[in-house]
């Protein structure tokens, strides 16, 4: 009795950070997308609230961290509860880090258009990555909140697809500048942006390796395996 009660009590106490965790993977979901509005449009009051919710985000990752670590000492957990404890911590800090990345996209926005400086077509050159990476973030927390590690497979091979449309923002940009020099400042700050999407894509591709982590206790991390596990089809 004193194990089955122990054992509830650990899955409430779980289930109370998974369900912080999805919250604040919230936050930084709007965070991304009113940062990108802003840089879009240039709501200069949009890009402070974007600014001013990196502390909410900061403040529930002190508060998360603390509380796995208080789960750890005082249940104890083994074997996949350990693993989900665990994951759930490196999650908690991907989710910090996205929330940063907006807040430096909600920035940039800021000054591009308080200088006026929007000389080139700077949204409609990161339009495709930003909603790639956004469906991928959504994605991820999605597989997350119902540890799908099948879904959480299929998203990992998408990190590739925005890393290269990165690389071709990149480009483009620099032809821009070589070719007209006026429009460098706000070519650059388009590449801050597209750099910083590109990174909030990495940090979405993390939270679907944890949870592979999770659910088949396989580290994928630093692997080349994923692509050729999607591409297996039975014979």
């Amino acid at each position: 009795m004193m194990g089955e009660h122990s054992s509830k009590k650990y899955d409430e106490e779980l289930e109370a950070i998974r369900s912080k965790v999805l919250l604040m993977g919230g936050i930084v979901e709007t965070q991304f997308l009113d940062a990108m509005t802003c840089f879009r449009i240039g709501n200069l009051e949009r890009a402070e609230r974007v600014m001013r919710e990196d502390d909410t985000v900061n403040q529930l990752e002190v508060s998360l961290d603390d509380a796995c670590s208080h789960l750890i000492v005082r249940r104890q957990p083994t074997a996949n509860d350990l693993r989900t404890v665990m994951a759930t911590i490196k999650v908690i800090t991907d989710l910090e880090r996205i929330g940063d990345e907006a807040t430096k996209i909600a920035r940039t926005a800021k000054s591009l258009h308080s200088r006026g400086q929007a000389s080139i077509n700077h949204y409609e050159m990161v339009r495709g990555i930003a909603n790639s990476t956004s469906d991928m973030l959504h994605d991820a927390l999605d597989a997350f909140a119902r540890n799908d590690g099948a879904q959480a497979l299929q998203l990992i091979a998408q990190d590739a697809v925005i890393d290269h449309e990165f690389r071709s923002i990149m480009r483009n940009l620099i032809t821009f500048m070589m070719e007209d020099p006026r429009t460098i400042s706000a070519a650059l700050d388009t590449l801050w942006v597209a750099k910083a999407i590109e990174r909030i894509g990495d940090h979405a591709k993390n939270i679907a390796e944890y949870v592979i982590y999770v659910v088949e206790g396989r580290d994928i991390r630093h692997t080349k395996l994923v692509p050729q596990l999607q591409d297996d089809t039975p014979e």
